[in-house]
């Protein structure tokens, strides 16, 4: 192996292993939200554009805790086809310590961010492997 592959290597190697720690990790927040989450509903205060793109609006969900103060948060998963516009009114769940960990409590707003992050682990993993069979 010559030295740019064995560095590639690592790298997909390394992105791999940081794609399974962050996607292991969301996958054990979720389930403790599941069984030991407070449940309350937010609504769509805001949104905003990012910098970067110019048709994806991140939308901006406000609830109150157990303790009545109003928490805002933006949800980890985001896109149109999320259908968040002003107003909407959202199922949210929250660890009772940390309430701005605040998740939208749906299959399709929990389920992206860690299969998302699992599939990148095994692409990268793929591309360690194809680096060494092709050495």
């Amino acid at each position: 192996m010559t030295t740019g592959e064995v560095i590639g290597f690592v790298l997909a190697v390394s992105a791999s292993l940081l794609c399974l720690w962050g996607g292991a990790r969301e996958a054990r927040l979720q389930a403790r939200l599941r069984r030991h989450g407070v449940h309350t509903e937010g609504v769509v205060v805001d949104q905003y554009l990012a910098p970067s793109d110019d048709f994806d609006v991140t939308p901006v969900i406000e609830f109150t805790d157990r303790q009545g103060r109003p928490v805002r948060f933006t949800p980890v998963a985001t896109g149109k086809r999320f259908g968040m516009d002003l107003g909407t009114h959202v199922p949210v769940v929250y660890p009772p310590e940390h309430p701005q960990n605040a998740r939208v409590f749906t299959r399709k707003h929990l389920r992206p961010t860690y299969i998302g992050l699992l599939t990148g682990s095994v692409l990268f993993l793929g591309a360690a492997v194809w680096i060494v069979l092709t050495s």
